[in-house]
């Protein structure tokens, strides 16, 4: 059985994101294995045969379809006539889909993507594993669940709290998903709604649960613990917590000078390092609290300089204090991205609200020591006092403690280097996920 595997894996995209990341390399590493293995996304950013587009578009109504034409023609003038776009959102939503507009204007949450239950014939053979990642994003219907997980095993990963509650992906300090939502603090947390359906999404959720047979996995045991206290948590089949995992084989130690020379980095400077998606702006990050630890930081290094590596945004380089913040934009190639690992002598990752980020362990297995808030699944990563240091959230003197006592002790930050990259390889290898989740597989279908 485990050679002629077929494996159909479901996420909103195939790059840039944790869970795009998650979902393309396991992909990767069952094509590499000889497994049957395919990827549908909502949008498509790689040239690769085995990723499937999910176009909704392509089935929907007729009526829809000439009003979707209608909108293609009109972006030709984007440039010319000004407000086009408002005319092309008139004639897609308000004309051609009037009924979803009206739904999404009440805020309720939009599930009006009839290729989902077409997806099993998306590859040339049924899957004998359906595995899907985030099913938000604006192309999957939820109320597809039933359906697929009666014709195949369903396998959810969670990467956020989107399915446990009424519309948001982080709920920081709210506790409303775990009785029903109604009356939500905050409408703009991703993915956004209009106006307060939020009780009434809650229990659509629940009621598509209730005749789903689902298999649920997370990559920390706090998520996984929020789950099983949510609606979802009745209805789960079966459960199991399996980390992500790195290719150890590209994000390894490495001679941070030798990496600093190919990066053009000065060799006796201080480096500090934050990678995200879209750093400034990035609701689940704190990047104010770094900006003020750093600035601090700098302060107490006397004239050393202290430079703070922003990786994931594009912006002019900014001088702050004493230190300098040099923004990079995203990288895609992995191996560039380790090299920023490499060469820095803290990884500082500061949040509001996080899961379990891809980034803490690609820093752990570089060899980098780990300052990062103690929120969401992150205190499962980092080893407080042997692989790093974990912060109270928003705390910018104990992220400036932590960061000083790494940055002026050489042989602190030797043990916690050498720590953090055998820690990287007993718990987090890529390959260890993969094993995980084929062994799963495999119980599920027997």
């Amino acid at each position: 059985m485990e050679k002629n595997l077929r494996i159909l894996q479901v996420n909103t995209l195939d790059d840039l994101g944790g869970a795009a990341n998650v979902a393309f390399s396991l992909h990767d590493a069952y094509l590499k294995r000889a497994y049957k293995a395919y990827l549908a996304v909502g949008r498509k950013r790689r040239q690769h045969p085995s990723v499937l587009l999910l176009n909704n578009d392509a089935f929907r109504k007729p009526w829809t379809k000439f009003w979707l034409k209608a909108e293609a023609n009109l972006s030709n003038f984007e440039k010319t006539i000004p407000q086009i776009h408002r005319m092309r959102s008139l004639l897609t939503f308000q004309i051609g889909q009037t009924r979803r507009w009206l739904t999404i204007r009440a805020g309720l949450e939009d599930f009006d993507f009839p290729a989902t239950r077409r997806l099993l014939k998306l590859p040339p053979e049924r899957p004998h594993i359906l595995h899907c990642h985030n099913l938000h994003g604006s192309y999957f219907d939820l109320r597809a669940l039933p359906l697929l997980s009666n014709c195949v095993p369903l396998l959810i990963t969670l990467h956020d709290a989107w399915l446990l509650s009424g519309h948001c992906a982080h709920s920081f300090g709210c506790e409303r998903w775990k009785t029903g939502c109604g009356d939500c603090p905050d409408l703009t947390i991703y993915p956004s709604i209009r106006r307060d359906a939020t009780s009434r999404n809650w229990q659509i959720k629940r009621d598509i649960y209730s005749r789903s047979r689902l298999y649920l996995s997370a990559p920390s045991k706090w998520l996984m613990d929020r789950a099983k206290h949510s609606m979802l948590g009745p209805f789960i089949t079966q459960s199991r917590t399996i980390p992500n995992g790195v290719d150890l084989s590209v994000f390894r130690s490495a001679d941070k000078l030798e990496v600093r020379k190919r990066l053009g980095l000065p060799y006796d400077a201080r480096i500090m390092l934050f990678t995200a998606n879209g750093i400034k702006k990035n609701r689940w990050k704190d990047f104010a609290t770094m900006q003020v630890a750093v600035r601090n930081i700098a302060e107490g290094l006397n004239s050393q300089l202290l430079i703070f590596l922003a990786l994931g945004e594009e912006a002019a380089d900014q001088q702050i204090g004493k230190a300098w913040i040099h923004f990079i934009p995203y990288q895609r190639d992995p191996s560039r991205v380790a090299a920023y690992y490499q060469a820095a002598d803290v990884y500082l990752h500061a949040a509001y609200a996080d899961t379990f980020p891809n980034t803490v362990i690609e820093s752990l297995a570089c060899g980098t020591p780990v300052v990062a808030t103690a929120v969401g699944g992150i205190p499962e990563q980092v080893m407080d006092g042997r692989t790093g240091f974990l912060t109270p959230m928003g705390d910018a003197d104990s992220i400036v403690n932590a960061a000083r006592k790494i940055l002026t002790n050489e042989s602190l930050r030797d043990n916690l280097s050498q720590a953090a990259s055998q820690d990287a390889k007993n718990r987090f290898s890529h390959s260890r996920q993969v094993n995980d989740y084929v062994r799963w597989y495999e119980e599920i279908m027997e």
